[in-house]
């Protein structure tokens, strides 16, 4: 947890540095094609050193992790041995397969729930390219579901202030493995039940 704990102080670092919005940016394009972490730690920092701003921090990572899944669209149509390692740090082989018949038969619905939930999203976003997914509909997809992921997380944040802040710090080892359980439960989902 000590390592946790470390990597959430050094987010909070970013609140307080004008980088903070640039590195949230970043951090959503990225987590959208390429990199594990997700960006709903900065996203929950920035917010709550300005709670008024809650919902500018929403929109720019959301349009991040849009502009993100874009370009891991982009590898998976263009790229695919390169995006294909990237998904197999996630998943094996027999995945792909069942995420493509997702693809063909929920294909909105599909993107959607990898936007919004923690199944990783960059999994979705490259095999969407890679399975010549409708550009328009991944989009509008993308758009609804990570924007419902992050104002939902900016609008809590906005509603409840210092009592989120309060009870995050009160309970960050419960909250850190309760994320984890998230992250695992993602990672078995798509394993097993995809």
């Amino acid at each position: 947890m000590r390592y946790l704990r470390r990597l959430y102080d050094w987010v909070l670092h970013w609140a307080e540095t004008p980088y903070g919005l640039p590195a949230l940016f970043l951090l959503a394009l990225a987590e959208a094609s390429f990199f594990p972490i997700p960006p709903d730690i900065l996203l929950i920092v920035l917010s709550l050193s300005l709670r008024r701003r809650a919902f500018v921090y929403a929109s720019v990572c959301t349009a991040g992790s849009v502009i993100g899944g874009l370009l891991g669209f982009y590898i998976g149509h263009n790229f695919w041995t390169l995006g294909k390692e990237i998904i197999l740090n996630y998943v094996d082989e027999a995945a792909i397969e069942t995420v493509r018949r997702y693809f063909v038969e929920y294909e909105a619905w599909a993107i959607s729930i990898a936007g919004f939930t923690p199944i990783p999203y960059k999994v979705f976003t490259i095999s969407a390219g890679f399975f010549r997914v409708n550009l328009p509909v991944f989009v509008i997809a993308s758009l609804l579901s990570r924007g419902a992921r992050f104002f939902l997380i900016g609008g809590l944040i906005y509603m409840y202030g210092e009592r989120i802040k309060t009870f995050i710090d009160r309970y960050f080892n419960l909250l850190s493995y309760l994320f984890i359980l998230l992250l695992i439960a993602g990672f078995v989902i798509i394993k097993y039940l995809i």
